[in-house]
């Protein structure tokens, strides 16, 4: 049985978010600093003493939660990952995790997505949804009928587990979608307060930025395979991972099945790492026979 090591996505901030971890473990607080001087700005001052709400601006969201969940993974005494994964941003956290990235370069390209997508996201209106306890297939023919009745944007977005999918697109797609839905038996579909549509097309001028960023920074062979959100699969090759990190942006976030193809291949245990318990959450749902965990 194998040792799989996860990653949270934007969404799992909260405030004094890796605080302890500043004031306990001198290498910790090096790589804070570190951060702070690369990003240009005190980002470990937000984390510690800022609100919610400033803790939502998006350059210090994406970074914010990078940070807590890296610099946790490598100032924690713990197991090599034999297999990691991360949820959306996560996966710049996996990928430092199992060597594919420097810790520097992963940051860098952290803050460039975070600024690319809030300007994707200022460009054209756009949201998203989260729709419960409908089947997956059900979401993605409704998505279907709707772009092609419409000619708005709507996708499958977030497959997080079994009965909780999130879809992306234009206001009038995902509003269309969203009382489709209910009429086809959703228990709810609602919109959430996020700034654009992530991980849709509407996505794509970000992910040129993105890819601009990519293709300059050096990706090492991984020390273990990564079940990266577009792929669902390991990877282990450095181009492939690469492509499929700049994918990412634009392509859906398939966390179900990156879960069942870990746990396919072995993976008993889940460890989260980073701020929250969302994931071991997810992880239980998506088979109750998996041991998670987690360290923050």
């Amino acid at each position: 049985m194998k040792h799989a090591y996860v990653f949270p996505g934007q969404g799992s901030q909260f405030p004094g978010m890796g605080k302890n971890l500043y004031d306990t473990n001198e290498k910790a607080k090096a790589l804070f600093e570190q951060a702070n001087e690369i990003l240009g700005f005190r980002i470990s001052d937000i984390m510690f003493t800022g609100t919610e709400a400033d803790l939502k601006q998006t350059n210090v969201t994406q970074p914010a939660v990078f940070l807590h969940a890296v610099i946790a993974f490598l100032c924690t005494e713990h197991s090599s990952p034999e297999m990691v994964a991360g949820h959306s941003l996560g996966e710049f956290s996996a990928l430092v995790a199992n060597g594919v990235l420097s810790f520097e370069d992963a940051l860098r390209l952290v803050a460039i997505r975070a600024n690319a997508m809030q300007k994707a996201c200022e460009q054209q209106p756009s949201t998203m949804a989260a729709v419960l306890a409908l089947d997956d297939a059900k979401v993605e023919e409704i998505c279907t009928r709707v772009a092609a009745e419409t000619g708005e944007i709507v996708v499958p977005a977030n497959y997080n587990c079994p009965g909780q999918l999130v879809i992306s697109g234009t206001l009038k797609g995902v509003e269309v979608a969203c009382e489709q839905m209910k009429a086809a038996g959703a228990k709810r579909a609602m919109i959430l307060p996020v700034g654009g549509a992530f991980h849709s097309p509407l996505m794509a001028p970000a992910k040129e930025e993105l890819q601009a960023a990519i293709e300059k920074t050096t990706f090492n062979t991984p020390s273990c395979p990564v079940y990266q959100n577009v792929a669902a699969a390991a990877v282990t090759d450095a181009t492939q991972i690469k492509q499929n990190l700049i994918d990412q942006l634009t392509g859906a976030v398939k966390w179900t099945q990156s879960v069942q193809a870990m746990i396919a291949d072995g993976a008993k245990e889940f460890t989260e790492v980073g701020p929250g318990k969302v994931l071991q959450g997810l992880v239980q749902k998506i088979n109750k026979e998996t041991v998670v965990n987690g360290i923050s």
